[in-house]
């Protein structure tokens, strides 16, 4: 199989308020009745949007995991074919993909915690790299027009999958949570949200672009800043080569540890009362860990040599 993509939104964080959660567990027209808008700007562009998946048996071939041709795929969380979908059938020929799927309006404000999950749709073993942008508009909303080149207001790049289009399923073929967390903002900010399936090189003929989705999107507001972790607790050594311990100041019971990576991936989540945590298996660089407890939760930066 070549190539395809996906889409549903629901809540998922413990100790925070729920700001905006969707899930595209109906139709195409039910999205955009809610207030989502698609555009593709690809150069050249087709008729090809972001859709609802409505996969019916036998399938052309296995994929989002069915694992044969007899099964309907279904996504990260909901039924049949409760997920959006894209794919390399935005261009003709090979060219330049860029396919946009926007957001209603969300009110949010700094620190408030962008999530959702995605995967490769094909089950095969061949991969024509995928890339995803999560973007964000903060001011008076401007459509991206103008072909493949133009991104309108949608000037924040929040977090990108696969930002240099490396083979070998970098872009994951298993459900991979993935988060922001929102900052630049003065106050509370009326804003949208953004996936951009931004291919080069790719289409039909292309090297590049194969199928994607994208299910269980939620904006949720932590009940706690992140004074709570520094009046709560601290992780040594930093920089770590093996071990992050957390020192428990108060003895606050923990009931989540979570690291995401400089994109926005979620690599480690435990869900107990721990002291330490093993990175020995993390790529060097910088990640965020998320303290989660009964009485909030905080998040500390710390470094992975």
């Amino acid at each position: 199989m070549r190539k395809i993509l996906l889409l549903l939104l629901l809540p998922i964080f413990g100790m925070s308020q729920n700001q905006f959660a969707f899930g595209f567990d109906g139709t195409t027209a039910a999205m955009v009745t809610a207030g989502w808008q698609v555009t593709n700007q690809s150069s050249p562009a087709t008729t090809a949007t972001w859709n609802n998946a409505t996969y019916t048996t036998p399938l052309a071939g296995a994929l989002f995991g069915s694992g044969n041709i007899n099964t309907v795929p279904v996504g990260q969380a909901g039924g049949n074919n409760s997920f959006a979908v894209v794919n390399f059938n935005s261009t003709t020929g090979t060219g330049i993909i860029s396919n946009w799927l926007i957001t209603p309006d969300i009110s949010v404000q700094n620190g408030d915690v962008v999530t959702f999950y995605s995967r490769k749709g094909t089950d095969g073993a061949t991969d024509y790299p995928d890339r995803l942008e999560l973007r964000m508009s903060s001011v008076a909303t401007v459509l991206p027009s103008g072909g493949s080149s133009g991104v309108g207001s949608f000037t924040t790049v929040c977090l990108t999958i696969n930002p240099t289009l490396v083979g070998g399923f970098v872009y994951p073929k298993t459900w991979t949570q993935y988060s922001y967390t929102v900052s630049g903002l003065s106050g509370l900010t009326p804003v949208k949200f953004a996936f951009r399936y931004f291919v080069t090189n790719g289409g039909p003929t292309g090297a590049n672009s194969d199928l994607i989705g994208i299910d269980t999107f939620s904006v949720d507001r932590p009940l706690s800043t992140d004074s709570f972790f520094k009046n709560n607790f601290s992780v040594y050594p930093n920089p770590v080569i093996d071990m992050v311990n957390i020192s428990n100041l108060n003895d606050s019971e923990i009931t989540k540890v979570s690291i995401t990576d400089i994109n926005g991936r979620v690599v480690k989540e435990i869900n107990s009362n721990v002291s330490s945590v093993s990175v020995g298996d993390l790529n060097p660089g910088i990640y965020f860990l998320r303290i989660n407890t009964l009485e909030g939760s905080g998040t500390s930066k710390f470094v992975k040599n």
